[in-house]
C-alpha cells in the first residue's frame, strides 16, 4: 500500500467516525418548570398552598424575652428571674366534601424555666371539621378578662365537642379528660358555654361538672366597649374542689383596658376570693398592666401585681414582669 492510499483510507475513516458522533450528539434537557408557592386567601391572611396539594398552611409564632420579679412582705425577701420562650404554630386547612378540615399544632420551649431549658412542650394538637373539634387544647376556662390580674381558671386537656356559631350567638359543649392535681381522682368532665353579642356588649355563661370529684363550677363574664376601652366583669361559683375551678367557693373580678393611644393600652384590674381553698380564707389582688406597641410585630408589656389574704400576720406579696415579644 502506497502513502497516497493510506492517507485516503485514513480520511474516509475519520469522516465515518465524525458522522457517527454528530448523529449521537447529546442534547441538553429542558429544565422542569418550578412550582412556586401560591398564596391561599380562602382562610385569611398568611396561608399558602403546600406544593402539590390543595391544603393551605400558615406558620406563625413568637419570641419572648421576660424579666420577672417578686417581693414577699412577710419575709422581706425578693427574687428575680430572666427567661426566654420560643413558640411556633402550624395551621393547616382544606375544603372537602364534609366541610373545611383544619388542624393546629403549637410547640414552645423556655430558656431557664423550672429546669425545662430547651425542652419543647406541646401546647396544642387539634383537629376541626366545621364546628366539631377534638384533640389537646385549652378549653373555655382559659379565657379571661383583659390585663394580667384575673385568675379565672385554665385547662389544657384532651377534649372532644361541638360549637355552633351564628352571627352574634355561640353555643358549645365539650367532654373532657380531667387530670387531678390533688389525689387520684382522674376522670371525665363536661362543660358548656353560651355567648352572645348585643351591640357593644358581649356576655359569656360557662358551666363545668367534674364527675370524679362530683363537683362543678359556673362562670359568667360580661365585656362592654366603654369610652376609650373595654370594661369587663367576671364572677365564679364553685360547689367544691373540682378540676374546672377549685381555687375558692366564690370570686369576682373586674378590669378596664383603656386604649390611651394607638400604641399604648393601660389595664388596671382587681379580684376578690371568698373561702379560698374552701378553708374559710378570703383573698384579694390588684394590679396594672401596660402594653406598648413598639412597631409592627414588636411589643412590650409591664405588669405589677399585689396579692394579700385576710389571715392575721399576712402582709401580702408583690410580683410582676417586663416582657418584650416579637410576633410573626
Amino acid at each position: 500500500m502506497n502513502i497516497k492510499s493510506l492517507l485516503l483510507g485514513s480520511a474516509a475513516a475519520l469522516a465515518v467516525v465524525s458522522g457517527a458522533q454528530a448523529a449521537d450528539a447529546i442534547v441538553a434537557a429542558e429544565p422542569e418548570p418550578m412550582e412556586y408557592v401560591r398564596v391561599c386567601d380562602a382562610f385569611g391572611t398568611g396561608y399558602f398552598y403546600i406544593p402539590g396539594t390543595e391544603t393551605c398552611l400558615k406558620i406563625s409564632g413568637s419570641v419572648r424575652a421576660q424579666l420577672s420579679w417578686s417581693y414577699d412582705n412577710n419575709t422581706n425577701t425578693s427574687d428575680w428571674n430572666a427567661k426566654s420562650r420560643g413558640l411556633v404554630q402550624f395551621d393547616a386547612k382544606n375544603d372537602s366534601e364534609i366541610g373545611t378540615i383544619g388542624s393546629t399544632i403549637v410547640l414552645y420551649a423556655w430558656g431557664d424555666e423550672d429546669g425545662q431549658d430547651g425542652t419543647f412542650v406541646l401546647d396544642e394538637a387539634s383537629i376541626t371539621v366545621g364546628g366539631f373539634k377534638v384533640g389537646y387544647f385549652y378549653n373555655y376556662w382559659d379565657n379571661g378578662l383583659a390585663g394580667e390580674t384575673d385568675e379565672l381558671g385554665s385547662n389544657l386537656i384532651n377534649s372532644i365537642g361541638y360549637e355552633y356559631a351564628a352571627d352574634a350567638f355561640k353555643v358549645g359543649v365539650f367532654v373532657d379528660e380531667l387530670h387531678a392535681s390533688v389525689g387520684n381522682n382522674d376522670g371525665v368532665g363536661i362543660e358548656g358555654q353560651v355567648s352572645a353579642t348585643f351591640g357593644p356588649v358581649t356576655a359569656y355563661l360557662l358551666g363545668g361538672y367534674d364527675f370524679a370529684n362530683s363537683e362543678g363550677a359556673v362562670r359568667g363574664i360580661v365585656e362592654a366597649e366603654v369610652g376609650p376601652g373595654t370594661l369587663g366583669f367576671a364572677a365564679i361559683y364553685s360547689s367544691g374542689y373540682n378540676q374546672y375551678y377549685g381555687a375558692s367557693e366564690w370570686t369576682v373580678a373586674a378590669s378596664y383596658a383603656a386604649k390611651l393611644t394607638d400604641k399604648l393600652t393601660l389595664t388596671p384590674g382587681v379580684q376578690y376570693w371568698w373561702n379560698v381553698g374552701f378553708a374559710n380564707v378570703d383573698q384579694w389582688k390588684a394590679g396594672v398592666a401596660l402594653d406598648y406597641k413598639i412597631a409592627e410585630g414588636l411589643a412590650a408589656k409591664v405588669s405589677v401585681q399585689y396579692k394579700d389574704t385576710d389571715v392575721a400576720g399576712d402582709d401580702g406579696a408583690w410580683g410582676g414582669y417586663f416582657r418584650l415579644q416579637r410576633s410573626f
